[in-house]
């Protein structure tokens, strides 16, 4: 299994360049290795073992896969499938082939990274091919926006690395368990890098312009895989170490609040979504051990709904509520979105059930507050009008990949359910459906009614590097309470 393993790491960056030397072949090379990961990822979550590979014993170069990575494995896996048969018939070239192949292995090597040094690596190689994906279209906003996301990606690194060498000289290693021993600088400065690069809280509120103006493929990868390839290892911390999680859960609580509260009065659908994945993250990050299965839940249904909402007759959600939508469509749309919502039958209610259950009692009453919101936010898609009509009023023909992408993603929602079947108690059926309601009633009777802009300050260029100063001072006065 550890040859297998090397290999399924190496094989993305061959096929990768060898997509330039058979351009014919590079949308069966991506369609391939991500059919490869999902059934690596489902083997290594069947035999629910740790697989542990020791490459350079020396530095504690090291490379785990088990039951949790196994999950994130299989997000990035079906969504990366769902891109590549998205895009097959839309002429993209080998360069995008290429470098959705090279994120892809970052991103898995990532996912079983052990080790600072390695996971370096891997985040340094994903910013650089999503900045070459957002950059993709070559017009001069698609390239402002992708400087701007590898600026504040490389910045973010730069501390992380920091810490990382602080670890080494602590320890002689670089071994995750390492932290334990390491100064508090190291500890602050790589979680400044990684909360950074996964958009939690105000240090990423770099999250919605990029993911709202890139590509709709492109955002369906960066809100579905990209944001969890820096979450991971701060689970796999958070795991290790229980004052970790206690950071990690404050931080969480933070993340779900300020991105709810933007995405409720945000009134364009690319930009609502984004400002949802803020908080979304946060309930990946509230409780580690079920950090996986949310992602994975999360991944699919955000994934889809990016594919859908950019196929949409318009962004703004005041001109959707005017234009009914095809009904199969619509019927994708509102399986997805609640999913995300955590509604039975769907895989988002266990895995908002389990994620809830592992809360302590003060973190899962402020989280009930923020699932009402995200409740809040997805009934502005679910409650569009439709017609039985399909592509009548919108005119827009949708292509058979189209199709093919979202029932795969809206089928893993489905098929994922069956992970947490526990969650099926009177109580907790009770509990989602109830607060479901609240959010819906809440936006009949106030959101949809009113229209509030707030401030996009924090969102600003300059302003982007002064919040990572915030969030060091932040994280020094938490670590020394």
């Amino acid at each position: 299994m550890n040859q297998i393993t090397i290999v399924w790491i190496a094989l993305p960056l061959f096929l990768g360049f060898s997509g330039y030397l058979l351009p014919k072949l590079d949308r069966y090379f991506v369609l391939g290795m991500a059919l490869l990961s999902i059934a690596y990822g489902l083997q290594r979550y069947v035999a629910a073992d740790t697989l542990t590979l020791e490459l350079i014993d020396s530095f504690g170069v090291t490379l785990v896969v088990d039951s949790l990575s196994s999950l994130f494995i299989l997000a990035n896996a079906i969504v990366t499938a769902a891109v590549v048969i998205y895009s097959w018939q839309t002429g993209k070239s080998a360069f995008f082939y290429t470098q959705a192949i090279i994120l892809h292995g970052s991103v898995n090597a990532a996912f079983i990274c052990a080790d600072f040094m390695s996971l370096y690596v891997a985040l340094e190689v994903i910013g650089i091919a999503a900045f070459l994906l957002i950059a993709y279209p070559r017009s001069d906003r698609s390239i402002w926006v992708g400087l701007r996301y590898l600026f504040v990606s490389n910045t973010a690194m730069l501390f992380y690395l920091i810490g990382a060498v602080l670890v080494y000289q602590a320890n002689h290693s670089f071994a995750y368990a390492g932290l334990s021993q390491a100064p508090m600088d190291a500890i602050v400065l790589i979680f400044l890098g990684l909360l950074t690069k996964s958009g939690v809280f105000v240090s990423g509120m770099w999250l919605p312009l990029t993911h709202s103006e890139a590509e709709t493929p492109v955002s369906a990868l960066l809100s579905g895989v990209v944001v969890k390839a820096s979450i991971f290892p701060l689970a796999r911390l958070a795991l290790m170490t229980d004052d970790l999680g206690l950071i990690l859960a404050v931080f969480s609580i933070g993340s779900a609040f300020l991105g709810v509260s933007y995405a409720i009065f945000e009134t364009d659908s690319k930009r609502m979504l984004a400002l949802s994945t803020i908080s979304q993250i946060g309930f990946v990050l509230a409780v580690p051990a079920a950090s996986g299965f949310y992602a994975l839940t999360h991944g699919l249904a955000k994934a889809a709904l990016f594919l859908i909402a950019g196929n949409l007759p318009s962004r703004n959600l005041r001109e959707l509520r005017q234009t009914p939508i095809a009904l199969p469509l619509w019927i994708l749309l509102v399986l997805a979105s609640l999913s995300v919502a955590g509604f039975p039958l769907l895989a988002g209610f266990g895995a908002k059930t389990l994620t809830l259950a592992g809360m302590a009692p003060w973190q899962e009453a402020v989280m009930n507050v923020a699932t009402v919101g995200t409740a809040i936010v997805f009934a502005k898609f679910i409650f569009l009008p439709f017609s039985a009509q399909p592509e009548a009023k919108e005119g827009k023909k949708y292509t058979v990949g189209f199709w093919i992408a979202v029932l795969i993603l809206v089928g893993g929602l489905v098929a994922a359910n069956g992970i947490y079947m526990d969650a099926y108690t009177v109580d907790s059926l009770l509990k989602a459906l109830i607060k479901i309601g609240i959010g819906w009633l809440i936006y009949f009777l106030i959101v949809q009614r009113f229209i509030l802009k707030l401030p996009r300050g924090m969102e600003q260029f300059d302003q982007l590097i002064g919040v990572m100063s915030l969030m060091l001072v932040l994280l020094f006065g938490m670590m020394l309470t």
